[in-house]
């Protein structure tokens, strides 16, 4: 075992889309700095970015019901929606950008238009899915958004969920053909090839084993290398922890008060999987419904359409599962070594709030196959057994944190956790996540160099128009945005096949 010493600018932990984003951002506005990225996995993209690990929902609030609540009064709050729309408007403009400026050449290998949909059954949720149809429509993001509630409209939309469909209760849907299906994989992998030629340290099968604040203020990692045992020290003035289910113990090992009182809770994904051409022909869509009653936002069914490595396929999930793991190539003790003394209290808070997720969990993980086809004929009537695999997808960890709901509040979301000084950064948390990269990891920058933003802000407004602007309050600039990045990334048209 030997021991080497090296200083670089800024260090990315983790080879996922988050990182990939902001190394591709940073070299854009200041090339001259030396990156380092670690990666404990021998590639890029191997975790939750990649493609067979999440359902690749380019997410923008067309299709996802869980981003729009129903209030007391029966309006519905659609200002999440909002926000999550404008963040996807934020990525399409920065990858408008790469493939301008011919830092990634294709966008078909990474980006493909997918109509978003939401179908939901029975009366009240009809009712409500008007309701927000009529709100949504009103607002310039969701210009072209259709409903129907007419079974023959919807036999065009959908007709392989409504062939053999039995009409004894109300059904409506809602069709934008504004929708994409995203490979976050391949995504990652084409930004990293990019910031490898860009001089980029990149190192594979790489683990962080500790992290710890010098007397001058950097950081240094102390970093194992997988194969050999070796390990080395490098020390750099910022440093972004950006490694999934693996950051919250990476922030922990770094001793900020920002990371204290935090806890995670790990959910595991499973996909049906359905790759038979004539059965994946007869549905061109992400097709998002309800979530049962008492199921967490995450678990909301959808069925989609998926195209990768330009083939077509269908999913229908995610089913929900536990493991302890916070990676899936984590360990069996990843949960129980994140309780630390200064999130104990919180933690138990959540395990006693939480009781009715941690039931369904257990139900979920007992489900046989024929059980979750039997949920997956509520979205195709006839599917058979034999058309469809089980897939596990990726690990998820949920944010715990005490907050204005009380203690031990589990939160379904993305977060930044910064040190006030702006030197080191973590993202925790899960969906809407890749989908929001770009405005996620300018957030970081915002955060953590702030002392350089008005120097870089020109920059940023080249590769992103809107940046600074509410978009809500400027129809025009949403519409030249969305006609702009349609024709860049090749969103124009109907999905064809590839």
């Amino acid at each position: 075992m030997s021991s080497r010493q090296t200083t670089t600018d800024v260090i990315l932990i983790g080879a996922g889309i988050m990182s990939a984003t902001l190394g591709s951002l940073l070299k854009e506005l200041v090339p001259d700095w030396k990156i380092t990225v670690f990666e404990r996995l021998a590639s890029a993209g191997e975790e939750s970015s990649n493609e067979w690990n999440n359902a690749g929902t380019g997410h923008s609030s067309l299709c996802e019901l869980n981003y729009t609540v129903e209030k007391p009064d029966g309006s519905v709050d659609i200002s999440k929606a909002i926000k999550v729309n404008e963040e996807f408007q934020v990525s399409k403009q920065f990858w408008s950008y790469l493939v301008k400026s011919n830092l990634i050449r294709n966008p078909r290998d990474f980006i493909v238009p997918v109509p978003h949909m939401s179908f939901v059954q029975g009366e009240k949720d009809v009712t409500f899915l008007k309701k927000r149809f009529e709100a949504l429509s009103k607002n310039p993001l969701f210009d072209g958004m259709e409903f129907s509630d007419d079974p023959s409209k919807l036999a065009e939309w959908i007709p392989l969920m409504m062939k053999d469909r039995q009409l004894n209760t109300p059904i409506a849907a809602t069709r934008s053909e504004a929708g994409t299906d995203v490979n976050f994989g391949a995504l990652t992998r084409l930004l990293f090839d990019h910031l490898k030629k860009k001089n980029v340290d990149i190192k594979y099968k790489q683990q962080v084993d500790d992290i710890k604040r010098t007397s001058d203020g950097s950081w240094e990692l102390k970093v194992r290398n997988l194969d050999s045992g070796n390990v080395e020290r490098h020390t750099a003035k910022f440093v972004f922890i950006g490694g999934g289910g693996g950051s919250l113990h990476l922030l922990q090992k770094s001793g900020i008060p920002e990371g204290k009182g935090i806890g995670g809770f790990p959910v595991s994904g499973l996909f049906m999987v359905c790759q038979k051409p004539e059965i994946v022909a007869q549905h061109r869509a992400k097709v998002y419904g309800q979530a049962p009653v008492g199921a967490p936002p995450m678990s909301v069914p959808h069925l989609d359409t998926r195209v990768i490595d330009r083939k077509e396929s269908l999913l229908f999930g995610p089913f929900a599962g536990f493991s302890p793991k916070f990676l899936k190539t984590g360990s069996m003790m990843d949960l129980i070594t994140s309780v630390k003394p200064h999130n104990l209290v919180t933690m138990m808070a959540a395990g006693v709030k939480n009781a009715s997720l941690t039931t369904y969990l257990i139900k979920q993980v007992m489900l046989s196959k024929e059980q979750r086809m039997d949920d997956l004929r509520q979205f195709i009537p006839n599917a058979k057994s034999e058309d469809w695999d089980l897939l596990i997808a990726g690990q998820r960890v949920q944010i715990i944190k005490d907050t204005a709901a009380g203690k031990g509040t589990l939160q379904f979301g993305t977060e930044v956790i910064n040190a006030a000084d702006g030197s080191i950064a973590a993202l925790l948390g899960a969906s809407p996540g890749a989908s929001t990269a770009v405005s996620v990891m300018l957030e970081v920058i915002n955060k953590c160099f702030p002392q350089h933003v008005k120097e870089w802000e020109p920059k940023i407004k080249e590769m992103i128009p809107s940046y600074g602007v509410t978009l809500l309050k400027n129809p025009e600039l949403i519409r030249e945005i969305h006609t702009s990045t349609s024709r860049t990334l090749g969103l124009s048209g109907e999905l064809q096949t590839v």
